[in-house]
């Protein structure tokens, strides 16, 4: 009994193939959607979250202004009440856990070396940098580790900057324009590459007070604060707020903790990532409403068959089993030839754009199987009990 109720809907399938494969391939499209949007998605939210996280995770941001919603003007990057100041980065330096401070200005200006120029980012930084951020100087030292305000015109080339200045020579000593002025070439960096657009290996350091007099400024951009990644990050925001507001007289900062702005970057990307599978799984609606159709048709072509299974004995309960299991097996097939043709697809893509992050959320890819069986099924429904409520006498008239 159990090998007549697997092979009857088989034969039924393979009596009409072409029908059997156009509602297979409309699941399998479905299917292989929801793979491909659902790998590019998550390949894009591990690349952010690496980009992000390659600097390490214990890191609070400051900036000046109020992130908040207020009366009156905005107050904007270089328009709060009082700056950040390298007076402020000097201060946090003191509090407790604080491994590393990184105070930082940056801008666009033309570089002069060797007889060549280039215009590239300009990045005023404090001689803890390379701790701070994990980078790494191949040549030569970083920034001197001077008081602020009496930071020495050193520069420290990046690794591109260099290459196309110096051609690979020896720079170390020389002297390079900056926006006009004259600095000292004392070390050129690792070659990092980019990081989410921006090339950190185009790009000159100079000190960060030096930077706020190229370009006429009074405010840092931002200061970095490093701490030990055994303590609270709760910890250390509630001392550099208590400092900070106590230096300015009032709380006209912004502190971003990493992890809370990976946080919140995590969920949008899950958003994302659910979004676009979402989109995916309308090619397998679609889908569901071809296998209902085929199943309607089905039913009415085979009204005779059904009133001679009818007439020998068959109950109205296996009538329904036999048409549901025929359903269930033509979105399972679709399921499968899904899975192999989204991977399929997938390796093509990774071949033809290495660059572009893919990553199959597995999850995903079940739930995507399951809810193709689960399509079949509920597609299936409707015919199977007209069929199975079929009367015997009546079919096999009609045949």
């Amino acid at each position: 009994m159990m090998t007549d109720f697997i092979l009857f809907p088989l034969k039924s399938l393979r009596a009409h193939r072409l029908r059997t494969l156009l509602t297979v391939t409309g699941i399998a499209v479905g299917i292989a959607a929801v793979i491909m949007l659902t790998s590019i998605g998550e390949g894009l939210h591990r690349f952010v979250i690496s980009e992000f996280t390659q600097f390490g995770t214990n890191i609070i941001g400051i900036n000046p202004g109020k992130a908040q919603t207020r009366g009156g003007p905005p107050v904007g990057i270089f328009g709060s009440v009082r700056p950040l100041t390298l007076e402020d980065a000097t201060a946090l330096k003191r509090i407790p856990y604080v491994e590393s401070i990184n105070p930082s200005f940056s801008g666009n200006a033309q570089i002069k070396a060797n007889g060549k120029s280039r215009r590239v980012m300009v990045n005023g930084a404090g001689p803890e940098f390379p701790q701070a951020f994990h980078m790494n100087v191949a040549t030569g030292r970083f920034l001197p580790p001077d008081e602020y305000q009496n930071a020495r015109a050193f520069a420290v080339l990046g690794y591109k900057a260099w290459e196309e200045l110096y051609g690979k020579t020896n720079p170390l000593g020389t002297r390079i324009r900056v926006g006009g002025n004259r600095y000292t070439v004392v070390g050129v960096m690792a070659s990092k590459g980019q990081v989410l657009g921006f090339d950190l290996d185009d790009t000159v350091f100079i000190p960060a007070a030096r930077a706020l007099e190229l370009f006429n400024r009074d405010s840092l951009m931002e200061i970095d604060v490093i701490y030990d990644p055994d303590v609270p990050s709760g910890k250390v925001v509630e001392e550099i707020s208590r400092m900070l507001a106590a230096r300015h007289g009032r709380d006209d900062f912004t502190i971003t903790p990493q992890e809370k702005m990976l946080d919140v970057l995590g969920s949008v990307l899950d958003v994302l990532t659910f979004a676009v599978a979402a989109i995916g799984g309308i090619s397998l609606v679609v889908g569901g409403v071809g296998i209902l159709t085929i199943m309607t048709i089905s039913v009415a072509e085979r009204t005779g068959e059904i009133g001679l299974l009818r007439a020998v004995g068959a109950k109205q309960s296996q009538i329904l089993s036999l048409f549901l299991a025929e359903a269930t097996l033509l979105s399972g097939l679709g399921g499968m030839a899904g899975l192999v043709f989204g991977f399929s697809m997938l390796q093509g893509l990774h071949a033809a754009f290495p660059a572009l992050p893919v990553h199959t959320p597995w999850p995903y890819a079940v739930f995507a199987e399951i809810i193709a069986v689960s399509i079949g099924l509920i597609a299936g429904v409707m015919p199977a009990r007209r069929a199975a409520r079929l009367d015997p006498v009546e079919a096999l008239r009609a045949e």
